[in-house]
């Protein structure tokens, strides 16, 4: 049984907060990155869940056909997110190529009852033509808002993001979260969503910018062409340690 289905099946206690992870099988080594980098520095529960679209492909829960705008394998199925947590509490949707270089549970203090998701609403024009290994860069209104998302999953206009929804749906419809008035969406401070090559550290106000988590959204040190990237040190440092913790507990068993 896949993670996915594990996850819709309430197995997971409700004060377990689930994090789900866009999964491309090209950013693996990110995802797992990403991952270590969360439940390392985790002091509350949590729940990283891959959301691979091969198994939601065979679940017959996602047949959309792939676009020639999308440049990750989760661009829709980012938007199951309410649904594979079984619209229950609160979870996150957050893209495989972030560092997170804080405890999750500051980010959860920002949760609030009052909004269907929260995000950060960046004001965000790529000047890149391409991303990655070579992805095609679209520009769009609410660019990269929904790169990390928290989603109130029982909140009522939220249980619009049904498998049959979410396969049919525009990108426009979807990413600037159209099902939802303005003030439906509440803001998360820009340093959670901390855009490489956009944000900048003020070093005149450096505990107000510093990032918590790291966002290569164009491109991370796991491809050849972004491996100097801003802030690729940290990302390395971080690999580097999974590695080595990852080969100590093989040793273990």
């Amino acid at each position: 049984m896949s993670d996915l289905v594990n996850a819709n099946n309430g197995v997971t206690p409700k004060k377990v907060f689930k994090i789900f992870i866009g999964y491309d099988p090209r950013e693996d080594l990110a995802f797992e990155v990403c991952r270590y980098s969360i439940l390392k520095r985790a002091s509350i529960p949590v729940e990283v869940i891959p959301i691979k679209q091969s198994d939601l492909r065979n679940s017959g829960l996602y047949y959309r056909e792939r676009g020639i705008t999308e440049s990750t394998e989760f661009s829709f199925t980012r938007f199951l997110t309410p649904y594979l947590a079984g619209f229950n509490g609160w979870a996150m949707f957050v893209d495989c190529d972030f560092l997170y270089l804080a405890d999750i549970k500051e980010l959860t203090a920002f949760i609030d009852e009052n909004y269907a998701i929260m995000c950060v609403q960046h004001d965000y024009t790529p000047k890149e033509s391409t991303k990655m290994d070579g992805a095609v860069q679209t520009v769009y209104p609410r660019k990269n808002w929904s790169s990390m998302v928290l989603y109130n999953c029982e909140h009522e206009k939220n249980k619009i993001l049904m498998p049959e929804q979410v396969n049919k749906e525009t990108g426009a419809f979807l990413h600037r979260f159209s099902w939802l008035d303005d003030s439906e969406i509440g803001e998360i401070p820009f340093v959670w969503n901390f855009l490489v090559g956009h944000n900048k550290v003020d070093e005149n106000d450096v505990s107000g910018t510093m990032p918590k988590a790291i966002h290569y959204t164009t491109g991370g040190p796991w491809f050849d062409a972004w491996k100097n990237c801003e802030f690729a040190d940290l990302w390395i440092d971080e690999m580097e340690e999974y590695k080595k913790d990852s080969a100590s507990k093989k040793l273990v068993k």
